[in-house]
């Protein structure tokens, strides 16, 4: 009976083995097959900002010669690297890569602040503190760029650095995640750390900061990105080369007349530069970052 129990179970396991093979199989080929689908564009774009013929870039987009470039040339990353003139989107570049840098790192001082004193400080209403933190993320900031705009103008910041570092450097989303990977930190810490006679300063810059390195990955990348990305409130408060970032410059290439596409192919590639720069030097700490607040959900 055993020995008819076995030749019966010997084929199911082996279509089991070949289900899962299959499975496999299937799996593999639909993450390739996506992976293609989003990296095709920016291929696209690789290849187009090689050609020197903007013609020929636009009779190529939507056919397979999209993807290739018979005599590729850098002439387009000349013509736009510059620091003065009409094309001056070096100067663009350095900008926006001023503009990300001081915001992502006072951004980091004041956010991580902002969350330690809701999760250790002792204030009274604390937690109406942590509802209006909350309540504030929800409100769209196109709703509040009118009179932020209103506000800059009367206090002549307008078409400067600070205009576009200021607004954006405190974030109710960024006070929220330092606040909620704080609060996770053992309790112990910070009464060990008092009961030493360690001020709350001290405790925050020298036992929780040093522990907080996926959040302040986290928070750089996404604070970066959202930086870098920055397109409507530049447009508002900007009129000048001296303070333009490269987003907004971009859109200079897409006139009533003509569209430079080979430009604006060779600025977009330069532009995405920085910010994968930005997440493959945080990439660890990022990645950590989510998978224990998924582990902790």
């Amino acid at each position: 009976m055993s020995d008819l129990a076995l030749s019966q179970a010997a084929p199911l396991a082996k279509s089991r083995g070949n289900s899962k093979t299959g499975l496999r199989i299937v799996q593999s080929f639909s993450i390739l097959l996506i992976a293609l689908v989003m990296i095709s564009p920016l291929f696209m774009l690789l290849i187009a900002s090689l050609k020197d013929d903007r013609f020929q870039i636009l009779a190529d987009m939507g056919s397979f010669r999209a993807f290739w470039v018979s005599e590729p040339t850098l002439s387009n990353y000349k013509e736009i690297a510059n620091f003065s003139g009409e094309l001056a989107y070096g100067r663009y570049l350095f900008n926006s890569l001023a503009i990300l840098v001081v915001t992502v790192i006072s951004g980091l001082i004041v956010n991580s602040m902002a969350g330690f004193v809701l999760a250790w400080g002792s204030l009274r209403g604390k937690a109406i503190l942590l509802a209006l933190v909350v309540a504030l993320y929800v409100i769209p900031q196109e709703s509040i760029i009118m009179p932020l705009v209103v506000m800059m103008s009367r206090a002549g910041l307008t078409d400067t650095f600070a205009v576009q570092i200021l607004p954006w450097v405190a974030s109710p989303l960024y006070v929220f995640l330092f606040y909620q990977f704080f609060a996770q930190l053992p309790k112990e810490l910070y009464e060990a750390a008092e009961m030493d006679g360690a001020s709350a300063f001290r405790i925050y810059r020298s036992i929780y900061m040093p522990l907080s390195l996926p959040a302040l990955a986290t928070v750089s990348i996404l604070m970066g990105i959202e930086s870098w990305n920055q397109y409507l409130w530049p447009t508002l408060v900007t009129q000048t080369d001296y303070a333009r970032p490269i987003a907004v410059a971009i859109a200079t290439f897409f006139g009533q007349d003509s569209i430079y596409w080979d430009r604006a192919m060779a600025a977009s590639v330069l532009m995405m530069i920085p910010v994968l720069i930005l997440y493959l030097a945080f990439q660890r700490w990022f990645v950590s970052s989510f998978v224990g607040s998924a582990v902790k959900g």
